[in-house]
């Protein structure tokens, strides 16, 4: 077949993944210590070529499981870089995806092995290339969806106490919520579901744990409810 593309200049398709985290008390980024230039021994997004059978979500979510063995985990298309020298070495355009994942889920060998490390969002070190403006654009992102779309339930255990819940909102927009008005509202939605146990791990009372019917808040979606925090 000719090539009728061939004359034109070729660049390099890259992704890069900014990781978001959840330890019960921050909001962190997981980050991996180059060990090759360019950049070796600084700090940077987990990130790789588009293989040439590989479409850009498919690059994504294997870059995503070489560094943490998950597979199936929340994952968004969140922009494309393409400043002529944001990359010393060739012209290179990077897809960026943001995901969200539980810090005590993944496969600590694998992150030992790219030398990655949890931050806390606040004191996460200087990165490399334009690795910075992509964690501010999934930062500004991650904080809009969340007051619109259940995704930061991605982050929490299966079952949660509303501590729990608040905390992780707090974290993620760097703000204090009012614990009743919290409350009250996240109780008036019918897709978060009271159980009847309780963590007694804080105090002798406890506190009820709940849960995300995700079924449930599909219906009601379909019903033109919505998520609204």
């Amino acid at each position: 077949m000719q090539n009728f593309y061939e004359n034109h200049v070729k660049h390099y398709i890259a992704t890069d993944c900014i990781i978001f985290g959840f330890d019960q008390k921050e909001l962190k980024i997981l980050l991996i210590k180059r060990g090759f230039e360019p950049e070796k021994g600084n700090w940077s997004l987990m990130g790789g070529f588009v293989g040439t059978e590989e479409s850009l979500d498919e690059a994504a979510s294997r870059i995503l499981y070489k560094l943490t063995g998950l597979r199936d985990v929340y994952m968004e298309q969140l922009y494309a870089y393409g400043d002529v020298n944001r990359d010393p070495v060739a012209r290179t355009i990077s897809v960026a995806y943001y995901a969200l994942i539980r810090t005590d889920s993944y496969e600590k060998a694998l992150a030992e092995r790219y030398n990655a490390k949890w931050f806390a969002i606040s004191e996460k070190p200087d990165l490399i290339f334009d690795h910075e403006v992509m964690v501010r654009k999934a930062l500004a992102r991650l904080r809009r969806k969340t007051r619109t779309q259940p995704i930061g339930f991605e982050l929490l255990p299966e079952k949660f106490t509303m501590p729990q819940l608040r905390h992780l909102y707090e974290a993620i927009n760097d703000t204090k919520y009012d614990r009743r008005n919290f409350s009250k509202k996240i109780r008036s939605m019918r897709w978060i579901v009271k159980l009847d146990e309780k963590d007694k791990s804080s105090s002798k009372k406890g506190a009820y744990y709940y849960n995300f019917d995700s079924e449930m808040y599909q219906e009601m979606q379909a019903d033109g409810f919505s998520f609204q925090l």
